[in-house]
């Protein structure tokens, strides 16, 4: 009797790769699901883990703000410091400049620290017996462990260094003066064919599209032949372990051709900019004048498995700690003592009471 092919769908994948050896960057999930690092841990925590392997992401973009631009950096910057090829297309003339902006994984303290001047270290006043725990074991396990993190947390204002972005691993594409879809398919094509899924993950693959329908690309009206390469941009990914990041403007869309795309995704995500000096919004969350825009998640990828996956929360605050570090976090509305409108901070009464007097204990 024949053996029979296993079926892949687009809740179903190959389980056979799950005893498969820990490859850097790599995580294992429920299911048999794999997952690769979106390079923002608080993303990864809100998906269960991160982008599932062979799934497509798409982030609709916010036509005020490039917020989207954020999670596009972060993804491509935790592929290249985990040693992942990257395929990138964008509208622009020359994409290799974009890469030029890419953050670099922050030091922890502990890295920091074994780094130390052996000089400055002798004047340090440790009693001599609690030297061996500082000496080259810890340099060694902390410099290994930052190195193979699953999820880096990147710092924004520091640039990506020269040696992640040297050599083959990297596929620039100008989308820009396309007459039609054919190349960039064809790029897609033959970058997915180095990531079968047979079983054996020896090395991870990802894609990252910006801006798919700009206004300037010369395809920007066909619409459908966008569609078409969605569509079998999936259909390879659910065969290949790699991960493709698409991210599109939905308001230079049909409402028709809108609503396909965000069908077509298996993790849908949108960035919406918050407006300066937004008064009634201020009143409603707390740190709001710590927030750079909103991420909503719209969907989530159901890979071997047809539960739904139900979040906590949809909608996160953009955050940027110490302007360095990118943070999700949820909302959370800001308390009013009833109709008087006064918030619990403001009140000299540790009952809320709206007098301002003497505690009220």
């Amino acid at each position: 009797m024949a053996a029979t092919k296993t079926r892949t769908s687009s809740f179903s994948r190959n389980l056979s790769g799950a005893n498969s050896p820990q490859i850097t960057g790599l995580k294992h999930g429920p299911n048999g699901t794999m997952f690769v690092s979106s390079g923002i841990p608080d993303l990864d925590k809100i998906l269960g883990g991160g982008f599932s392997l062979g799934s497509l992401v798409m982030v609709m973009e916010d036509a005020e703000a490039p917020h989207h631009m954020l999670l596009l950096r972060n993804f491509m910057s935790q592929g290249l410091v985990h040693n992942q090829p990257l395929l990138y297309a964008s509208p622009a003339k020359d994409p290799r400049q974009f890469l030029g902006t890419l953050p670099s994984p922050a030091v922890a303290k502990d890295e920091k620290s074994s780094h130390r001047d052996p000089d400055q270290e002798k004047g340090l006043r440790i009693a001599w017996q609690y030297k061996k725990y500082f000496g080259e074991n810890q340099q060694g396990f902390g410099s290994q462990n930052s190195k193979y993190e699953f999820c880096n947390n990147f710092d924004l204002r520091k640039p990506l260094e020269r040696q992640f972005l040297t050599g083959n691993r990297i596929d620039c594409a100008s989308i820009l003066d396309s007459p039609n879809l054919a190349t960039l398919q064809a790029r897609c094509t033959t970058f997915l064919s180095q990531f079968p899924s047979d079983g054996n993950i020896s090395c991870v693959g990802r894609i990252a599209i910006q801006s798919f329908c700009a206004p300037q690309c010369r395809y920007s009206n066909m619409e459908w032949d966008m569609l078409s390469l969605l569509r079998s941009l999936k259909s390879m990914l659910q065969v290949s372990n790699a991960v493709a990041v698409v991210t599109f403007p939905p308001s230079l869309l049909s409402s028709s051709s809108s609503t396909r795309w965000q069908h077509m995704a298996d993790t849908l995500l949108s960035v919406k900019a918050i407006p300066d000096e937004d008064k009634e919004l201020a009143t409603l969350l707390t740190s709001y004048q710590d927030m750079v825009g909103l991420l909503n998640v719209q969907k989530v990828a159901q890979i071997n498995t047809q539960v739904p996956v139900i979040l906590d929360a949809t909608t996160f605050s953009i955050k940027l700690q110490k302007r360095r570090f990118l943070a999700l976090e949820c909302l959370n509305q800001a308390p009013v003592d009833g109709p008087s409108g006064i918030s619990y901070g403001s009140s000299g009464s540790c009952s809320g009471s709206s007098k301002i007097g003497s505690l009220d204990f």
